[in-house]
């Protein structure tokens, strides 16, 4: 570790560079975009961006730095806010020490020796993805408490040309919304206060040129690894300027630190392009992959599963699981999920939370016979859990009811007859982890599907303060014993579907249920946003019952399990009522799957540029030596035949075999129910060899097809 203070300090990654201005009293990102040569010096991006003094302004241009504080003259939005006894809120630090952790590795310590009060920034970039993880830690060594009201991750100045946001937003069975807009002078704020990640308001956000698309442009990325309340804002200043923060949103009074206490924010994941939202993307999956995802879990094909949920529900019969167990091993399941139903008093959705102990009722002899014949199939045995949760009718309620979140004396909120449990309180977080490491003790149970399904309204603790904060890191706190406990258990991140999806869970947890929805039309535009920040092999993808118990919308198998391919599959309906056709097209694409996964979990995505009633993307191996392609039509044309359908990341000069391997043939015929019954050119096309050129810059003339089907296509490189 070396200390020094340096005038500047840079940040070089694949693709680009970042240099931070420590010249003056606070940190600030001077420059953060196209990868420079060593001839580009931070003198000459000092002196070229030098600022004449504006009517009515101040003398001096403010700097947004990284931590921006009212007490320093700044106008926008601080980037650290707090009071206390004295005159804390007026904060104004300079740079005391800057240390060089590793190579594109800094931590930059700032204080305010009036006040008593550090502030740390901790920045490193990753060279392979261009990713950069940014925290600040704020430390009183005052002799007086200090009430935090925010403490950004960063303030990141991006050019004000950025104009065009896009924002993700959504609702249950409707997540990762893409929100388009156009930033004028003013403020873009996001607020989260439900105590997790969230359904409407997704802690991510890009900002783009006019002329980003998917394959070509700029664009800034920015994605805060948290899973309780959040805020986001985009600003452009009176004077042009523009920049983006992120941070945890803290409760009135729920932060308050005490001499020598500290507050360390979650971090912020940002990162920068040239080309393209689909480049931005790669680089997210790429760091993700390298720093998120267990070792164990990416050395291992991510298994096909089985989820009893939308095939049974709450109808738990031993018999009946084991049929379904053999139906899912012949159709060529990996992993059996058994979901809610299985725990004493649990006959719906009213009872029963909180008391993790197996129903002898429907299981007189515990799990075991179940598992042993899962087992025996080849498949893999996993349990859903809902911990954090508790059913006021239940034996542990009855018995604590003071272990619950809330507010009294005002009432609690009605919520799926769920109330929340005080994981802070150590009596709470020790019962749960019991129960759980009990069950994993005793039975061969190798997956967690790990659920959260209501809000948290009341967020107080045991003292009357909110608990938000506390709550956060006690869930980590309590999934990281459990693997620690059992380090071959892999956890789901799934919160009434997607709403808990976030670096900071990913930390901790091995796959995201993406979506509670299976229409596959839906899950198109749900796994698009999704894709964004999150690869493949992390999004849950399941096909679901030909009649969507969400949308009511019949749906055709071929259909459904096209949607499937490109995450992580899995099947959720009643096996026993599938027809043979059916069957057959489910068996061949768990098939394809299983073929093609190391592709779809490894390989670079590329969402296609088409119009709204075509939905396409790819996925295109990192030497580009295969590739997968999917084309859907989910509505109709203004015209009379759909337009070229452009691949994207191949090599040029390369030839591929292009292989139509969706939907299945009988013989040489595709199905009438995907194609229309006239001559197509599909045949001329099918396992011909086109140059990687000609397939992107030409493209293909697609095919008629009727309304919600697909075509797969698969590239592999003529050596």
């Amino acid at each position: 570790m070396t200390n020094s203070l340096q005038n500047y300090i840079s940040f070089t990654g694949r693709n680009s560079s970042l240099l931070i201005d420590c010249n003056n009293d606070a940190p600030q990102i001077m420059y953060w975009r196209e990868k420079l040569s060593a001839q580009s010096t931070g003198q000459m991006m000092s002196t070229l961006r030098l600022r004449q003094e504006a009517p009515a302004s101040p003398i001096k241009e403010i700097r947004r730095s990284l931590t921006p504080t009212t007490g320093q003259g700044y106008t926008g939005h601080p980037g650290l806010s707090l009071h206390g006894a004295d005159n804390q809120w007026s904060v104004a630090t300079e740079i005391t020490k800057i240390d060089c952790l590793a190579p594109n590795h800094y931590q930059i310590t700032n204080h305010d020796n009036n006040r008593n009060i550090a502030i740390i920034h901790t920045l490193k970039m990753d060279s392979d993805s261009d990713v950069i993880a940014i925290s600040t830690k704020l430390i009183n060594n005052s002799n007086s408490a200090i009430n935090l009201d925010w403490c950004a991750a960063a303030t990141v100045p991006i050019p004000s040309y950025f104009k065009h946001i896009i924002g993700f937003e959504g609702h249950w069975a409707g997540e990762f919304q893409e929100h388009h807009l156009e930033q004028n002078f003013g403020s873009y704020v996001r607020e989260n206060r439900r105590g997790r990640t969230s359904h409407d308001s997704f802690p991510g956000l890009i900002m783009r040129t006019k002329a980003t698309d998917q394959l070509q442009g700029e664009a800034y990325g920015f994605h805060l690894g948290w899973s309780g309340n959040h805020k986001i804002v985009a600003e452009k200043m009176g004077d042009g300027r523009a920049y983006v923060q992120m941070g945890e949103l803290l409760l009135p009074g729920e932060m308050v630190l005490q001499q020598g206490e500290s507050y360390s924010s979650p971090t912020l994941y940002a990162s920068y392009t040239n080309n393209g939202l689909s480049a931005l993307s790669q680089q997210y999956h790429r760091y993700v992959r390298s720093h998120l995802i267990r070792q164990s879990v990416k050395n291992k094909a991510r298994p096909v599963h089985y989820n009893t949920w939308e095939g049974i529900y709450f109808n738990h019969d031993v018999e009946t699981l084991k049929d379904l167990a053999n139906r899912a091993s012949s159709l060529g399941a990996e992993r059996f999920v058994l979901d809610d139903g299985w725990f004493i008093g649990r006959d719906d959705d009213t009872a029963g939370l909180g008391d993790w102990y197996v129903d002898k009722k429907y299981y007189p002899q515990g799990l075991t016979p179940l598992i042993d014949h899962v087992t025996s199939q080849g498949l893999e045995f996993g349990l859903w859990f809902e911990p954090e949760m508790v059913n006021p009718d239940s034996d542990l309620f009855r018995a604590h009811p003071d272990w619950v979140l809330g507010t009294p004396p005002n009432p609690q909120v009605g919520f799926r007859h769920q109330l929340v449990l005080d994981l802070s309180r150590q009596a709470v977080f020790d019962y749960l982890f019991e129960r759980i490491d009990s069950l994993l003790t005793e039975y061969n149970i190798s997956y967690i599907k790990w659920d959260m399904n209501r809000d948290i309204n009341h967020p107080g603790d045991a003292n009357g303060k909110p608990a938000i904060h506390k709550q956060t890191l006690a869930f980590y706190r309590l999934v990281a014993k459990l693997k620690l406990a059992h380090p071959t258990v892999e956890i789901e991140s799934c919160a009434s579907g997607g709403g808990r999806a976030d670096y900071g869970v990913l930390a901790h947890t091995d796959r995201i249920w993406t979506s509670d929805s299976n229409d596959s039309l839906e899950r198109l535009k749900i796994q698009k946003g999704f894709s964004y920040f999150f690869p493949s092999e992390l999004m849950g993808s399941h096909v679901g019952p030909r009649d969507c118990h969400i949308t009511h919308r019949n749906i055709n198998m071929a259909m459904r399990a096209s949607v499937v391919l490109f995450g992580h599959m899995g099947m959720e309906m009643d096996l026993r009522e599938l027809t043979d056709t059916e069957t057959t097209e489910l068996k061949a694409m768990v098939a394809l799957y299983k073929k093609h996964r190391h592709l779809v979990h490894s390989g670079e995505l590329f969402r296609l540029e088409l119009p709204q009633y075509m939905h396409g993307l790819g996925i295109v191996a990192e030497d580009k030596s295969e590739a997968l392609f999917s084309y859907s039509l989910i509505a109709c044309s203004s015209a009379s035949l759909p337009d070229q359908f452009h691949f994207a990341g191949l090599e040029k000069q390369a030839l591929y075999q292009l292989d139509i391997i969706w939907p299945i043939k009988s013989g040489d015929r595709w199905p009438e129910a995907s194609v229309f019954n006239f001559k197509t050119h599909l045949p001329d096309v099918d396992g011909k060899q086109f140059s990687g050129e000609v397939l992107m810059q030409l493209g293909m003339q697609l095919p008629l097809l009727t309304l919600q089907s697909s075509l797969i296509f698969h590239l592999t490189k003529v050596v």
